[in-house]
């Protein structure tokens, strides 16, 4: 067996087997490139979404309000004793646009000064509290036209319409002392009794109802969250 040998004149020459003087440098460079993007990486990780938050209400230092004509020529106001709400939020902003809200009430536990007049409204003929013990209500706030807005879906004796009420946001606070986070809302809006089936209706002797049909809401909620 021979050896097989190359012709002298088909050899490369050892010149050609190393890299150019100039290869060299933009090797380092290259690689210095990459070890500092690398650096740069692991000491600058990509940010991560803002995380959700709980938010559960202050039932202290709340109150769900409402009032409703009587006789055309006065309101009869009155409130909510037994409520609760949550409020879930990863919203970047510090007024809670996009955040979440889930509201219910005892609808046994209206209360408006008058014994006659509350056994009245958990009657059948408005709320039926025994057949339907809450009124509940979800949705988000929302902004249209600078406007803060909380629509949503609330549901009064089985019966679920859209809604939505205008929103003002009193601000947000830290309380170190209790390790808690606070912040305050006022809500305001009308429904439509008679839309969820809260039908009693009497008229006097001037033909207009005993009763109006417009009730206005007007809400002041707290909510807390625990560090």
């Amino acid at each position: 067996m021979h050896a097989s040998v190359v012709p002298a004149g088909n050899r490369l020459p050892l010149s050609s087997l190393a890299p150019p003087r100039i290869l060299l440098p933009a090797l380092l460079c290259a690689g210095l490139a990459f070890f500092s993007a690398f650096a740069s990486a692991q000491s600058n990780p990509p940010s991560s979404p803002t995380a959700r938050s709980t938010w559960t209400i202050d039932k202290i230092h709340s109150r769900i309000g409402f009032s409703v004509s009587h006789f055309l020529i006065n309101q009869v106001t009155g409130y909510f004793r037994e409520f609760d709400a949550r409020v879930q939020c990863a919203c970047p902003g510090d007024d809670f646009t996009g955040g979440t809200a889930e509201f219910t009430a005892s609808t046994a536990s209206i209360f408006t000064g008058d014994e006659q007049r509350d056994g009245h409204l958990r009657s059948n003929a408005f709320f039926a509290a025994n057949q339907f013990p809450e009124m509940k209500f979800t949705g988000t706030l929302v902004k249209e036209n600078g406007n803060s807005l909380l629509k949503g879906d609330l549901t009064i004796r089985g019966v679920t319409k859209p809604v939505s009420f205008d929103v003002t946001y009193g601000g947000r606070i830290r309380d170190k002392s209790l390790g808690i986070e606070k912040a305050g809302f006022h809500i305001a809006g009308k429904i439509s009794r008679l839309e969820y089936g809260l039908k009693w209706n009497e008229t006097f002797e001037g033909g207009g109802a005993i009763v109006g049909d417009e009730v206005t809401l007007d809400l002041n909620i707290e909510i807390d969250r625990k560090k």
